[in-house]
């Protein structure tokens, strides 16, 4: 009789060691979709820039003809590639190197239509398909409109701390600011990481203030006195310009912060003929530049006896990949994802043990 008393408990203490199992194995699955999700959502937040190759280097780069009017002035190289036509310098400044229909203007352009093609296919993180980008406060992903993008008023990018944060905008067809429309960083934030595919044309109106990498697929106009901090391509049309300033960042040396423009108005020598030539202001670039207001007291002067070599060549400013100041910064990740990670072990690990000390408990009932 004992015996057999002892056999009628044996099915209740095996149903609660089920049950204890089950509850371990439900508690693994949370966690284990818990790390999957923090997993993604840190690899989401830390989307790759697009590279751009040799085509870095350029702060204007076109399909068939650059032209401009104005005293404009380019921080950076200028490529055009397959066409020869580049206009307007003088009374245009040039603190680079042009290179008009030649080898470096041809792999550049090719490194344009890589980069092009990558942000054409980067996965969509929001949609602003019809909506003005005015107003919005945006932080790192990919932002992409089936049509027209536009801009009429105020756009700020959040770098949320992290100045490596990389910023995709996708237009379908064209990209059109209003005047004296602008884009800002809050919170960190490089010209480095913002990038601008353009279906079409892009064109920035009179006195916009821009940030980023511009890639148009077929031309990009710059209103009068609109400023660029990054590059304007093109890459089967043309570039043109009316009194900008355009500073292309140079982004492997940690030294300046983003915020540098040449100063205007200073004593220059321009080649007077020729597709190259390099072109200095006298100035420093890191002073601030109004194309309307010239501040310095000479004016750019054509030299009568053919091209010169400028007595000085100025320094382009270097934006960091890391912080603005320190040249500190990587990947951006989730900073709570490493400790969710052990606590999420430990607790993984104390489920098991419970599981199987409860087991061993039953197996010395039995």
């Amino acid at each position: 009789m004992p015996r057999h008393s002892h056999r009628q408990e044996h099915p209740s203490l095996l149903s609660l060691r089920r049950t204890s199992v089950a509850f371990a194995a439900g508690s693994v699955g949370l966690l284990i979709a818990a790390l999957l999700t923090a997993t993604a959502t840190s690899a989401h937040a830390a989307d790759p820039e697009v590279g751009l190759g040799t085509a870095a280097r350029s702060a204007v780069l076109a399909g068939t003809t650059v032209t401009n009017t104005g005293l404009s002035v380019i921080t950076g190289d200028l490529g055009l590639s397959p066409g020869s036509s580049v206009t307007g310098f003088p009374p245009g400044l040039l603190l680079g190197t042009q290179h008009v229909a030649d080898a470096v203007a041809l792999q550049a352009k090719k490194d344009l239509t890589t980069a092009y093609n990558d942000a054409a296919g980067r996965p969509m993180k929001t949609d602003v398909t019809g909506k003005d980008l005015a107003g919005m406060t945006l932080t790192p992903g990919v932002y992409e409109a089936s049509k027209a993008m536009a801009l009429t008023g105020a756009l700020t990018l959040n770098a949320q701390g992290n100045p490596a944060s990389v910023f995709i905008f996708k237009a379908g067809s064209t990209l059109i600011t209003g005047p004296n429309s602008t884009v800002r960083f809050i919170n960190g934030g490089s010209s480095c990481n913002v990038f601008w595919q353009v279906g079409s044309s892009a064109t920035l109106n009179t006195a916009t203030q821009f940030i980023g990498t511009i890639m148009a697929h077929t031309s990009a106009t710059l209103g009068t006195t609109a400023r660029l901090q990054g590059r304007v391509m093109a890459m089967t049309g043309a570039v043109t310009l009316h009194s900008n300033v355009i500073t292309a960042p140079q982004c492997d040396s940690p030294t300046t912060p983003d915020t540098a423009t040449p100063t205007i108005g200073a004593t220059a020598t321009s080649p007077a003929t020729g597709s190259t030539g390099t072109v200095s202001t006298g100035g420093s670039p890191g002073a601030t530049a109004n194309p309307s207001t010239p501040t310095g007291t000479g004016t750019p002067t054509r030299p009568t006896t053919g091209p010169t070599q400028p007595a000085t060549t100025p320094t382009i400013p270097r934006i960091p990949k890391g912080h603005p100041h320190t040249g500190m910064g990587g990947a951006q990740t989730s900073s709570g994802t490493g400790w969710f990670v052990l606590t999420g072990l430990a607790a993984l690990g104390a489920l098991i043990a419970a599981g199987l000390g409860l087991g061993r408990s039953d197996k010395r009932r039995v």
